[in-house]
């Protein structure tokens, strides 16, 4: 003869009650507002990330370009100083190095 676990049969329709109100509360006109604004919070949360991301990039860029600068104007200088002499003391200093 079978035994019937009625604390098993209680949970099985217990839960098979709570998955069917579950399912009608998720698919109400007010769950549907509130899939709607999380979403439009989740919009708006990403362009503003978007924006900030896009700041810091333009702000590197800037930055690079001013370090480039810095460098070209700094060897500039230390052409017009040193003109050949530097040049000659480069060459040597490299033809030591490979000897």
């Amino acid at each position: 003869m079978m035994n019937i676990d009625w604390k098993k049969v209680g949970l099985f329709a217990g839960g098979v009650l709570f998955g069917t109100a579950g399912v009608k509360v998720l698919a109400s006109k007010d769950a549907k507002k509130a899939y709607v604004s999380c979403t439009a919070a989740a919009l708006r949360a990403r362009e503003s990330v978007m924006q900030t991301v896009t700041a810091v990039q333009e702000n590197a860029e800037d930055i690079l370009a001013e370090a480039k600068q810095i460098n070209e104007d700094r060897a500039a200088r230390e052409e017009d100083i040193c003109g050949d002499d530097c040049a000659d003391r480069e060459e040597e200093q490299a033809s030591e190095g490979t000897r």
